[in-house]
């Protein structure tokens, strides 16, 4: 047991393992649907695996299929699923700095908001409070506005905000309206707090904590941070800007909004594009020009040690810092006047391929496994369940068990993948007293 508490790499998967396998059999009960009857293995698995691990994909109608009792264990999974995120990730970043020698466990300590071994209660205690300080935030602006203008009676706008405020924080994506969010989509009092609220959770509590406490002197943060805000920043901007000119003329979409809702409703979705899941805007009608847009954006994902997932922003931009330090034959790679190690290239390196690999796999068993299915839709579903982002064109519900059980393992390995291949490679980390004659190979 202890081997297993000091080694991160199998705990990870253990910590969510468990709970998903808990929701599934809660799901199974007759009582956690609307007519009262078990529902099938394959989707009380799958739905307690899409809220553990905070995707919020759905493969029936989430309002008319679940009962009260089902939505809550829903809630209550995500809740779970996305506090254990925040609290695995503090965790193994605590436990790996720990097994680092001096200088590497400073330059880690420097990464976490200045949080020690030591200090693992007071890194616990200030994320919950995080966590539930910005969902009261987002139920009381929600549940407000559902009671004042929308005429809802104060129990059941109440249970909507919590409900909505709990999936947004934790980047799920599931919601009690069937048709998503769209009624709301230019509602800047609904739609900006679920959108502000994604976009915190998914930014992770190292830049979250260290952008507060250094909010004057941005300059001083250290590369993860900046590569977390400013690239959260440049991908949101891009996204927006993207789906706006996509989308303009579109009459299914936002075509008939004026600009402010145009405007609204393209920031909005983009947001909640990345990591949340909700959709403000009917996926299936986008234009085609719509989805690698998407698709690009749920694969970056959010925030390292947050409730997004994806590859992460950090590493998709330490990336891109790489390949312009080689364009222009740069002998290191920098961020902010800062030399970024080698070692730290290759492991962004080994997390995107790997990703690569799974899209690219899962996408080929979901066309081998349904017939007449869109190349297209197949990425956008797969690259959504790895990702955990939970956007859907309405393909999943249609998927035959086998498909659907695709998913299911893709949302697991999304949500834990990346962590635990992130630990393992760091805690792999050796030292050779002797180096191999050094060659060139020819690339390109």
């Amino acid at each position: 047991m202890r081997r297993l508490f000091r080694n991160p790499v199998r705990l990870v998967p253990f910590a969510f393992l468990v709970p998903i396998l808990l929701g599934t059999g809660l799901l199974m009960a007759r009582w956690a649907t609307i007519d009262h009857e078990r529902p099938p293995v394959v989707t009380a698995l799958f739905t307690a695996t899409s809220a553990v691990s905070v995707t919020g994909m759905a493969i029936n109608d989430t309002p008319n299929y679940w009962s009260d009792w089902g939505l809550l264990v829903i809630t209550l999974l995500t809740q779970l699923g996305g506090l254990g995120i925040l609290t695995v990730a503090a965790l193994v970043i605590l436990v790996v700095s720990s097994q680092l020698g001096l200088r590497n466990r400073l330059l880690v300590q420097a990464e976490t908001a200045e949080f020690g071994v030591g200090d693992v209660g007071r890194l616990l205690r200030r994320i919950a409070v995080t966590v539930f300080a910005c969902e009261a935030v987002m139920t009381a602006l929600i549940a407000g506005r559902l009671w004042l203008a929308y005429d809802y009676p104060p129990g059941r706008a109440l249970w909507s905000g919590v409900f909505h405020a709990v999936q947004g924080f934790n980047n799920g994506g599931f919601s009690l309206y069937s048709d998503g969010l769209l009624a709301f989509s230019r509602d800047p009092w609904v739609s900006l707090p679920l959108a502000v609220g994604t976009i915190i959770g998914g930014l992770g509590f190292p830049a979250l904590f260290e952008a507060v406490r250094e909010w004057r002197q941005p300059a001083h943060w250290a590369v993860s941070t900046k590569l977390t805000i400013w690239g959260s920043a440049v991908l949101l901007l891009i996204g927006f800007a993207g789906l706006l000119a996509a989308e303009w003329t579109n009459a299914r979409t936002i075509g008939q909004y004026d600009v402010p809702g145009k405007m609204l409703a393209s920031f909005t979705q983009i947001a909640l594009s990345r990591t949340g899941g909700f959709s403000v805007l009917n996926i299936a009608a986008l234009h085609e020009e719509s989805y690698p847009l998407l698709i690009v954006l749920m694969f970056i994902g959010g925030g390292s040690a947050s409730t997004a997932g994806g590859i992460k922003v950090s590493t998709f931009f330490l990336l891109a810092f790489t390949i312009w330090a080689e364009l222009r034959g740069e002998p290191d790679v920098t961020v902010g006047h800062r030399r970024v190690a080698n070692a730290s290239q290759r492991q962004a390196v080994t997390v995107t391929l790997l990703g690569v690999a799974l899209i690219a796999l899962g996408t080929m068993t979901l066309l081998l496994l349904t017939e007449g299915v869109r190349f297209v839709a197949a990425l956008f579903e797969v690259t959504s369940a790895f990702s955990t982002t939970g956007l859907s064109t309405g393909l999943a519900s249609e998927l035959p068990a086998g498909g659907q059980l695709t998913l299911t393992v893709l949302m697991f390995i999304g949500r834990v993948g990346p962590l635990t291949l992130g630990s393992a490679i760091a805690l792999n980390t050796r030292r050779r007293l002797y180096r191999y004659p050094q060659e060139q190979p020819i690339v390109g």
